[in-house]
């Protein structure tokens, strides 16, 4: 309806300036249905506690637990009973909140309108308006429903949370072109936004699901989230856990029945006691440990996660699509140049902070050379500043800032010069005036759009002195305008006179220079994305600001590539093909915003995407991780969200990442260690039978060296340090194997333990002829070797000695309270015994403790043979 005349809208939609009448409204209600955001299926309760037994590795446990139950292992089918119920319930307290944006979206319709019906004002339910409907809409009030504007006066809406745009628009009700994006519909208005200053009145075009805040609702039900690449990657560590416990079962079985000389039975049952075994049931109880923990370092530096597996997500990111207004800018319009005497001045300090220098080629200037440029803005002024909170229009605060900067303060100067009369701000004037008493005398200030300001000029100040306004100077001041403009500053010019005789307070104005403004940049955004390119983490400005504003925030922020504007986006078909060129997206609407994640994803990207408006919410949902703002942000924006920014700050992000990368090394970490352990066990197992040799191990002692040697390090291994260097490596593959670079501990030191473990078992049974003394003795061997193996694990790529053995308290607690159990199981018989313990001599004790540290040393020296010529940065 934009592109056509207002009198072609009422007459398509069946209306007039009167209104509907009562009963033609009660009708249009029934064919549209009340304006509501319609929900969609919800996810109950219990549907949500169910999806946590969607892993394979759940499953598996499952079995495990029954297993054991079968072979009359109560005490194992217990713990692994108790591990798959803390997992499920943690899951499901973390998710509880996970599916509530469309109830966001509701709080965000009005809750009373005014409308016109039957030719008269009256106040409804916002829900019952209907297409056709004339509503009026007043300062301070949200709009009820998407609508074309018949009059305006003076009339600006905040649109921010449903277009990007910072500034507040000025509405009017000129014909627009048929294909005007949403950004720059200025006669029209839109459900969910506010009304910031003016009247007008409006005939509704669309309700409900039909408003854009519909369709994006309607958006955010489509798009389903995807598994992010934890969640794969553990479903695919569990299939294979599953067939290779499977395989396990099966060879053990054959084996035994050719080399063992014991029934089918028994057989079947050793089978699948080992298969059971080598289940590392603690794995995934460890990994929602260590994503908690995650969690709780990342809230710390101001990254609220919402979801456990994005922390991981985070880690694997190689792009983040950030929002430019209020992320990578301070949201806080600052003047940053003044044009005065001739001269440009920088003026430093940035938002509200009442801090800054005003320099003229580096130097300081004297204030009073600024003064009266300064003391026009602050008092020609609507807005109010009251400890660095902004009450008004972002561009008028920024004038009392650049005033406060001088030591001009807003308050103290109406008090010197009171305003006594004033000719408001129209779009058609694109200018105001305030006239203030001062020494008996009425002075006339004036702000405006530059060439208008200065039409009405017929003098220059310069210097404090009126001087003839000459042609030449003129084109110099629209140049500096001009030059202004083009470093995206918005630009005001500003007049005054002493009103005498000729009582016109606009004409015959002297001009007194410019004050040119913009979002700034935040100060740490630039290191940020230094930090970023040296991860391999590419940075796109995603906004719905304009190209020239977008491209000098970019320039500031070291953010280079090319420039498209939703417009050009809507041209191109095949957009994965030119996004990885791509650095700005300027002027984007919603659909824009899934169009680029999907094209980012078709080139195997991991996107992080920013957004605090309703507008983002479906990219924020569709992303592998939808990071909302805190501060500014709609509750619509973070219930999409995986990720709630507490300081809305672009360096926040690239925190997280660094986080996210840590939480990964670390779940590396457990695998390499417990997995290690589990394969050495069976190998060790295996190979017996296959020798001839009785079972190096009995049920109970398998379960000690789960539960102790490998369980209270690994928890403590959960709370570790993170790995040094992290943001210095480039993003991993989406399709990298988690077990990568983990060739040390699951290969060479298995083979060296079961190597070991089987000689000393061999050497107790054969040479001293004591089978359950060669059973302890392999039982201090396997714990021995986890518990250096656990120091090793500090990292899995650099040498323990190089990131600090000593660095995890809680790992060296761990290991001793391990080191003083396994003692006690060996040396106090009435312990001992029912763990299927013997005492061993203290030389043969000895001798095993220290060669048990072998398979930890294999490990470290090749760490240290990859490693040795970098350099390692100080962990966080």
């Amino acid at each position: 309806m934009h592109h056509k005349p207002i009198e072609q809208v009422l007459r398509e939609l069946k209306t007039s300036e009167k209104g509907l009448s009562q009963k033609e409204a009660e009708e249009r209600l029934k064919q549209y249905g009340l304006n509501e955001i319609k929900e969609g299926k919800k996810v109950s309760p219990w549907e949500i506690f169910l999806n946590q037994f969607k892993s394979i590795v759940i499953w598996i446990l499952i079995f495990a637990t029954i297993v054991s139950g079968f072979l009359k292992e109560y005490i194992d089918a217990i713990v692994i009973l108790i591990i798959v119920i803390l997992i499920s319930v943690l899951g499901f307290f973390l998710e509880y909140r996970a599916e509530k944006a469309i109830e966001a979206l509701k709080k965000l319709t009005s809750l009373k309108a005014t409308v016109i019906r039957d030719g008269k004002k009256q106040e409804i339910d916002a829900k019952e308006i209907v297409p056709s409907d004339i509503i009026v809409l007043e300062t301070g009030d949200k709009v009820p429903a998407d609508a074309r504007l018949m009059e305006v006066f003076n009339l600006q809406t905040q649109e921010a949370a449903l277009t990007g745009e910072s500034q507040p628009v000025k509405k009017n009700t000129d014909v627009l072109p048929e294909k005007t994006p949403i950004a720059d519909m200025k006669n029209a208005v839109f459900s969910g936004t506010i009304v910031v200053s003016g009247r007008a009145k409006a005939v509704v075009t669309a309700t409900g699901m039909q408003t854009e805040i519909g369709k994006i609702a309607a958006m955010i039900e489509e798009v389903k989230p995807e598994p992010t690449p934890l969640q794969r990657k553990m479903d695919s560590l569990g299939s294979l856990i599953g067939k290779v416990v499977i395989a396990i079962a099966v060879v053990i079985f054959i084996v035994a029945a050719i080399f063992q000389k014991k029934s089918v039975l028994d057989n079947f049952i050793v089978a699948v006691a080992v298969a059971v075994a080598a289940i590392p049931e603690a794995l995934l109880a460890i990994v929602t440990m260590a994503l908690a923990i995650g969690t709780q370092r990342m809230l710390k530096r101001n990254a609220l996660i919402r979801r456990l597996p994005s922390v991981e997500t985070l880690g694997s990111t190689t792009v983040i699509c950030s929002d430019k207004t209020g992320t990578l800018t301070a949201n806080e319009m600052t003047v940053k140049k003044l044009f005065v005497n001739g001269k440009i001045i920088e003026v430093t300090g940035v938002g509200y902070e009442t801090k800054g220098q005003f320099l003229y080629k580096n130097k300081p200037v004297d204030v009073e050379e600024v003064e009266l440029l300064l003391r026009i803005g602050a008092l020609n002024n609507n807005a109010d500043l009251k400890n660095d909170n902004l009450i008004g229009d972002p561009t008028e605060g920024s004038l009392i800032v650049s005033a406060a900067k001088a030591g001009m303060i807003k308050e103290e100067l109406e008090l010197e010069y009171p305003r006594i009369d004033e000719i408001e701000f129209t779009s058609e004037r694109k200018m105001m005036t305030t006239i203030h008493k001062h020494h008996g005398e009425n002075l006339s200030y004036v702000k405006g759009a530059p060439e208008v300001v200065l039409k009405l000029c017929n003098y220059i100040c310069i210097n404090g002195k009126a001087k003839k306004l000459a042609e030449e100077m003129k084109k110099e001041i629209l140049e500096v305008n001009k030059e202004f403009a083009d470093d995206a500053l918005r630009v005001l010019g500003f007049a005054c006179k002493t009103i005498v005789t000729d009582k016109e307070p606009e004409k015959n104005l002297i001009f007194v220079g410019l004050q040119g403004m913009i979002d700034p940049p935040r100060e740490e955004v630039k290191v940020a994305i230094e930090k970023c390119k040296k991860a391999g983490i590419k940075v796109i400005m995603i906004t719905g600001d304009h190209e020239i504003t977008a491209k000098a925030v970019a320039k500031e922020i070291g953010l280079s590539g090319k420039v498209i504007t939703g417009h050009q986006l809507d041209e191109i078909k095949n957009l994965e093909d030119w996004v990885e060129e791509v650095a700005i997206f300027a002027r984007v609407n919603p659909q824009h915003k899934i169009k680029i994640v999907d094209a980012l994803k078709k080139k195997g990207h991991v996107v992080a995407m920013t957004g605090d408006g309703v507008n983002d919410a479906p990219a924020l949902k569709k992303a592998d991780i939808g990071i909302a703002m805190g501060v500014t942000g709609t509750d619509v924006s973070k219930e999409a969200s995986s990720m709630i920014l507490t300081d809305d700050n672009f360096a926040s992000i690239v925190n997280a990442v660094e986080e996210g990368r840590g939480v990964y090394d670390n779940i590396r970490k457990y695998i390499g260690f417990l997995l290690s352990g589990n394969i050495s066990e069976v190998l060790i197992i295996f190979f017996g039978i296959i020798l001839g040799l009785p079972l190096p191990l009995t049920a109970t002692q398998i379960l000690l060296i789960n539960l102790v040697t490998d369980g209270l390090p690994a928890l403590a291994l959960s709370a570790d340090p993170y790995e040094p260097n992290a943001m210095s490596r480039k993003p991993r593959a989406l399709n990298e194997p988690i077990f990568k670079g983990l060739n040390p501990f699951l290969v060479y030191y298995p083979v060296v333990m079961t190597i070991m473990a089987l000689s000393i078992f061999s050497w107790f049974y054969f040479v001293k002829e004591n089978l359950l003394q060669a059973q302890t003795a392999t039982f201090l061997t396997i714990s021995m070797f986890e518990l250096y193996q656990a120091l090793a694990s500090r990292s899995t790529i650099y040498p323990a000695f190089k990131v600090g053995i000593f660095k995890n308290k809680l790992l060296i607690l761990a290991v001793l309270s391990s080191f003083i159990v396994i003692i006690t199981s060996i040396f106090v018989p009435s312990y001992g015994r029912f763990l299927d313990m013997v005492p061993l001599g203290f030389a043969e004790f000895m001798f095993i403790i220290l060669i048990s540290s072998i398979g930890a040393i294999i490990i470290e020296v090749s760490k240290y043979i990859k490693t040795k010529n970098e350099v390692i940065e100080i962990n966080i």
